[in-house]
């Protein structure tokens, strides 16, 4: 009879999950494991500093200190000294936070830019970060009041670029916040508590302790889930658009004296999305500005309701109907 100890099952989810996300890797790569001290990335650095070394992978825990609140130093070196009582090298990197785009998202901005940085400084091939389940739920609760259509109901990818060359994977993107906890307790390891993830000033910190409760309450058990799996469905049409899209414009598609051209009749045969997906993607890659959803409507009407109306002035370009084609030029 097999009497050694069972395995908590919190602990052997969070290491199957980052056990699949380092699958890609050779002996001798690095990773950078993004570490707060929350319980989310604690419990994804104890599963890497498991995992790593079976596959011949150095990893390497990086605490980025954002010095936005009291203690925040301290907090920082804890974080790397646990990490370090886990069996894995911890480093903590100081950033300065600038005022641009709101303080959410400066300070995203600052820590991923100090992870490629470490990252790079190791050679590292990707960097691991702990988004769990919740957190793709709130993002898509997000992404639904601001009203942007498709694009900002697909949540997070699990796995997408960082900076050229380094990955930046999700392995705990299944995984809901109460296991990275329960793989917490299970092996001793204490999270430190974020005081701003209890601040209600945050709207990501209002649809975690408000919204999504209630939707709960309300609507029954599974919400968290059911908007993690509409993320998933969403980024599968996305990349079923995103391959029909590049085919489309390689066909329709022609480079002008001081642009590109495209083709009326091509635009007009197409379904409205795809219509509209061509337009903003042409818009994006030549003149690299994002049009609004009016402004991309605007631009569709001298497709298929044009009347004479003379150009229209799009961030970056300007666009106008010439016999049979649309043509963009930069502004």
């Amino acid at each position: 009879m097999d009497t050694r100890p069972s395995l908590d099952p919190a602990i052997a989810e969070v290491r199957l999950a980052v056990r699949a996300a380092l699958a890609g890797l050779a002996p001798g790569d690095a990773v950078v494991v993004a570490l707060s001290g929350g319980a989310d990335s604690l419990a994804l650095t104890a599963a890497a500093a498991f995992e790593a070394p079976k596959l011949g992978v150095r990893a390497v825990a990086v605490t980025v200190d954002h010095g936005l609140q009291q203690g925040s130093a301290d907090a920082a070196a804890l974080a790397a000294d646990r990490a370090a009582a886990l069996g894995i090298e911890a480093r903590v990197v100081r950033v300065d936070v600038g005022a641009d785009g709101g303080p959410e998202a400066s300070a995203r901005a600052a820590r991923y830019a100090a992870l490629a940085a470490e990252a790079s400084a190791i050679d590292a091939r990707a960097v691991l970060v702990g988004h769990t389940l919740d957190d793709q739920a709130e993002t898509v609760l997000l992404g639904l009041a601001r009203g942007s259509g498709a694009a900002s109901l697909q949540g997070m990818a699990p796995a997408g670029e960082l900076t050229s060359g380094i990955a930046l994977l999700r392995p705990l993107l299944g995984v809901r916040r109460g296991i990275t906890r329960a793989a917490c307790l299970a092996q001793r390891v204490e999270p430190w508590e974020d005081p701003h993830n209890a601040d209600r000033r945050f709207a990501r910190v209002r649809v975690r302790e408000a919204v999504l409760p209630v939707l709960e309450a309300e609507l029954g058990p599974g919400i968290a889930e059911a908007l993690a799996r509409t993320a998933l469905q969403l980024r599968e049409d996305a990349a079923a658009f995103d391959e029909m899209i590049h085919e489309t414009i390689e066909d329709i598609v022609e480079h002008a004296e001081a642009g590109i051209s495209v083709s009326v009749a091509a635009l007009a045969a197409n379904p409205a999305a795809l219509r509209h997906r061509i337009i903003r993607r042409v818009v994006a890659a030549e003149f690299g500005a994002s049009l609004t959803r009016t402004q991309t409507l605007e631009v569709a009407r001298l497709v298929t309701d044009w009347s004479g109306q003379g150009p229209i002035d799009l961030p970056g370009c300007r666009v106008r109907r010439a016999g049979g084609r649309l043509e963009f030029t930069a502004s």
